[in-house]
């Protein structure tokens, strides 16, 4: 069992990454399924080659373009200017879709302008979109900074071919919303508007340079003026985690714009949107290309925001103005009363009618009480579906007019008022490849009438002749369900929760206790029990998920139909948002009519959801604490005693004894309340559940180490045939000569100075080592004479001294491998075994630290082949990143063994313990560290290496 432990461990770990590798591709399809309509266009890019390098010096990298509807707009810039800036790996042709949809939304047929703008005095949009050459921007600081002073010289160019003051609206996807923050403040910028854009946290966490970045940022998003709205997909987009795609509170909150829309709660899309869909989904895109025409109009940053909050709507604030009527009188006959609870029930009503529900006295009911209005495809003040039918409601207070019979009614203020989905019954929400109409939705209102009022609420409709939709309208009978159940009651078996039987039209449900992080799924199954005279509701059964004020998930009910509540209100490495409480779950049921069949929910967590959604946040705390895991067995392998074990015995030995010592550690400080900076980055809010997740993180990362080390093996078995071509004579006499590398290492350090980055270098470096270490995997008998019993050592000698002593034999011999020796001839026997365990513990901590600084050479290469090999570069020519990396590797090369010891009682190989301790408390937020950590300790044992030289 000893020996085969990492074998179980390494295929448990195999058969775990594809369970979540195949959970998280399901997320889109389970959670948060996507309903978009293609959009369609007929585009033209015009270069614009004036933009050069007379500009800047980038110009040769990166170009400029402005975007033309052919067949629509002329070719000219004309109106008010747009640049959009695309993301990761992204092209500028993916402004086509937005650019599309509002050229044919001013347009109303070609080259005509549309009535509803002329009025207005509304200029055209000139769509401007930055060409990257598709650059990885994510992985690459310097990258970034190179495209932010670019964009930023662009923008000047754009406004010299518009009039003085005139000011250009900037349209982010992706990491191209990072580069527009970055170009903020500016008093050429109206407004930004960011499209699944990783505002708070980086996507991927290896570099330093886009941490600094991104803190440059978090002071702008706190304190520039320029409205800022930021569109996010939910859990459909599996490319960012979109808990960082939320803007957090300003310091300014009530003074600064500062909106967060889930495209789960925006009026008119209602569905999760994709990454890379965001561009074209129609029903995101049209409403981002109306906002923008209707910014163009706008004179100060107040009527900004307003018309941001008109078009991008997801309905938790009431709309910025609302069209409030004057007192009215109705007269006998204008009006209709109806019986005391009785709800407004009018299906495709025709002309003008008001109808009075009677508000029940103070006397019988104590609080407040909320009325409850549903208006279908019509129009509730000024909300409505975009093409809305000739079908408006007004609410109004009501009461007793003192002079006559009549009565009069003042406007009552709402305090909900929003935009509702409406689904079919029995097909899918929302519709595959086509998601929401225009001119679908229902508008809910909600208004509380103050306690000891009397008279009616007075619903006044207006259907004209043309009929068509419905409107139910009642009092909330306050039917509210509140339940203790916790997290470990959904954990061990669910819970069932019974719903009243009542003819309210909305129904809430309180779930204090369960936390609501986006690590949790929550699988929700509604269970009714009708009855055959039930009539089937105007409204079907509509479930509003809550999680924070910015995001809100629809999901209709149909019996036996499960659905699954995420939230990303709180989540791993992500700084508290301050909009809700981590705890505590708000649900309400809202349906037309009465419910005449019993209803019941049954909730436990969705363990498929869940897996899908832990495995898509924690691959860099896996890569990190993976490091770590290769930094204990280092600690572990270079004992005191100078011993060296093979990695596989020390893998045996690290799976047995360590890694039980491991998890019991990592699962107390997952316990804590460290804040989202450290370990798991959840600050202990989900408490058990916490100290599970952590063992299995040290499970898996530790299953990881082995199955990397048997790829290790197998490709120093493909790699043996060339190092027995490359060294073929090579004696095992000569492995501890001693040769000048001084100038190889300048030579070296001069190329990474001046023309490639250090990670190419460290590249270079794995691959000498992966090379040394398969050439030297089973060294062959060398000539010469049998060990004889005077040439064995009696007593045990480290190793590093026998290698100590080899060195001083070849001194006195004067370098010369060939000259008579009088070093016992089994004395490179008893160094090269020691030495191959030890090189490939380094080959291993090596090949970890891979990751780290591959992203970098893929952007160089990348660069090159889409740049040019004469583009200037912004890269890190840092050689003290990779000094300690080339000196150990060509230390190794020669068959040396190190001497970690730095006293008697003190040793070098307690640095690797500090390697580890930053690699699980700091790793997953800033992964950058482990690498540097790292690197400081090659440099340290090293240094300890030649301290051992002079002074033993």
């Amino acid at each position: 069992m000893s020996t085969n432990a990492p074998i179980i461990l390494g295929v448990f770990t195999l058969l775990a990454l594809y369970t979540l590798y195949r959970a998280a591709s399901d997320i889109p399809r389970r959670i948060s399924p996507q309903g978009c309509r293609m959009s369609w266009m007929s585009p033209s890019y015009l270069l614009q080659s004036e933009f050069n390098t007379s500009w800047t010096p980038l110009a040769s990298r990166y170009s400029l373009l402005l975007y033309k509807e052919v067949g629509w707009e002329p070719n000219q810039a004309m109106g008010v200017p747009v640049l959009f800036i695309p993301g990761n790996a992204g092209s500028s042709h993916q402004v086509r879709s937005i650019a599309s949809s509002a050229a044919r939304q001013y347009f109303s047929s070609p080259f005509v302008v549309s009535n509803e703008f002329t009025r207005r005095n509304v200029k055209s949009l000139d769509f401007y979109a930055v060409e990257f050459n598709e650059d990885l921007s994510a992985f690459h600081g310097p990258t970034l900074d190179s495209q932010i002073a670019y964009t930023s010289v662009a923008i000047t160019y754009i406004l010299s071919h518009y009039p003085p003051h005139t000011r250009l609206i900037i349209m982010g996807h992706s990491m191209g919303g990072v580069v527009g923050t970055a170009l903020l403040p500016s008093e050429h910028v109206s407004a930004l508007i960011t499209m699944s854009v990783p505002h708070t946290l980086p996507p991927v966490r290896f570099d330093a340079r886009i941490e600094e970045i991104y803190e440059r940022n978090r002071k702008v998003l706190n304190d520039d003026e320029a409205p800022i709205l930021s569109v996010c997909g939910g859990a459909t987009d599996v490319m960012i985690p979109s808990e960082s795609c939320i803007l957090p509170k300003s310091a300014g909150e009530g003074h600064v714009y500062r909106r967060t829309v889930f495209t789960s709660a925006l009026e008119g899309a209602w569905t999760g949107v994709g990454h890379r869909e965001m561009v074209w989904c129609h029903q995101v895109r049209w409403r981002v290309a109306r906002a923008a025409l209707e910014l163009g109009g706008a004179k100060s940053v107040g009527e900004r925001g307003v018309v941001l909050d008109r078009w991008l709507r997801d309905g938790h604030l009431l709309p910025p103005t609302l069209e409030g009527g004057p007192e009215v009188n109705l007269e006998e006959g204008e009006f209709e009363v109806l019986p005391e609870d009785m709800h407004l029930v009018l299906q495709r009503p025709l002309g003008k009618r008001t109808y009075l529900l009677p508000v029940t006295s103070a006397g019988d009911v104590e609080d407040e009480r909320t009325f409850v209005l549903f208006v279908s495809q019509g129009s509730i003040s000024n909300v409505s579906p975009y093409h809305a039918l000739n079908l408006r409601a007004d609410v109004q207070l009501c009461a007793q007019s003192p002079a006559d019979a009549g009565v009069v009614c003042i406007p009552l203020i709402p305090t909900t008022l929003k935009l509702l989905p409406s689904p079919i019954p029995g097909k899918p929400f929302p519709a595959p490849d086509e998601g929401s109409d225009e001119s679908e939705g229902v508008v809910l209102f909600e208004a509380q009438v103050p306690r000891g009022v009397g008279g009616w609420v007075g619903v006044s409709v207006d259907a004209g002749e043309d009929g068509g939709g419905w409107v139910v309208g009642g009092f909330d009978r306050r039917r509210d369900v509140e339940s203790e159940i916790g997290l470990l009651g959904l954990i061990f078996g669910g819970a069932k929760i019974s719903l009243p039987h009542s003819d309210s039209l909305r129904t809430r449900i309180t779930l204090a206790q369960l936390p609501a992080n986006a690590l949790l799924v929550y699988r929700l199954v509604p269970q009714t029990t009708g009855h055959p005279s039930c009539a089937a509701p105007l409204f079907s059964p509509l479930l509003m998920y809550t999680s924070h004020a910015s995001e809100i998930h629809y999901y209709p009910l149909t019996s036996g139909k499960a659905v699954s509540l995420h939230t990303h209100s709180s989540a791993p490495y992500v700084p508290p948002l301050g909009l809700t409480p981590s705890h505590g779950l708000s649900l309400t049921v809202y349906i037309s009519g009465s419910r005449c069949h019993d209803a019941t929910i049954f909730l436990a967590v969705d363990w498929w959801a869940t897996a899908g959604s832990m495995g898509t946040r924690y691959p860099t705390t896996l890569l990190s604490w993976g490091v770590g895991i290769v930094s204990l067995i280092l600690f572990h392998s270079w004992s005191v005693d100078g011993q060296r074990l093979s990695v596989r015995e020390l893998l045996g030995a690290f799976v047995r004894r360590t890694m039980p010592t491991l998890m019991v550690i990592s699962a107390v400080v997952g316990l804590l309340p460290l804040g989202p900076e450290c370990h798991l980055g959840i600050a202990g809010e989900l408490r058990a559940v916490s100290a599970v997740l952590a063992v299995a993180l040290v499970g898996v990362a530790t299953g990881m180490v082995c199955v990397s080390w048997w790829m290790l093996v197998a490709l120093m078995w493909l790699l043996k045939p060339a190092g027995k071509i490359f060294a073929p004579s090579r004696r095992p006499e000569a492995v501890g000569v001693g040769r000048s590398t001084f100038f190889s290492m300048i030579l070296v350090l001069l190329f990474v100075l001046l023309f490639v980055p250090w990670q190419v270098a460290f590249l270079g470096c794995w691959l000498i080592q992966l090379f040394n270490c398969a050439a030297t995997s089973r060294p062959k008998p060398y000539p010469g004479s049998a060990p004889t019993l005077a040439s064995t050592p009696m007593e045990p000698i480290p190793p590093y001294e026998q290698a100590r002593d080899v060195d001083k034999a070849d001194d006195e011999n004067g370098g010369d491998s060939t000259a008579p020796s009088s070093r016992p001839p089994n004395a490179y026997s008893q160094v090269l075994k020691p030495s191959y365990h030890q090189n490939t513990c380094i080959l291993l901590l090596m090949m970890w630290l891979l990751p780290f600084v591959a992203p970098v050479f893929v952007v160089w290469v990348r660069t090159l082949q889409t740049a040019g090999h004469t583009t200037p570069f912004n890269w890190d020519h840092n050689v003290f990143k990779v000094a300690p990396v080339l000196w150990l590797v060509d230390y190794l090369g020669r068959g040396r063994l190190l001497d970690t010891r730095l006293t008697s009682t003190i040793s070098a190989r307690w640095g690797f313990v500090a390697v580890a301790m930053v690699a699980f408390l700091a790793g997953g937020r800033r992964a950058y560290l482990v690498y540097d950590a790292a690197n400081v300790q090659m440099a340290v044992v090293m240094l300890c290496q030649v301290t051992s030289w002079y002074y033993r």
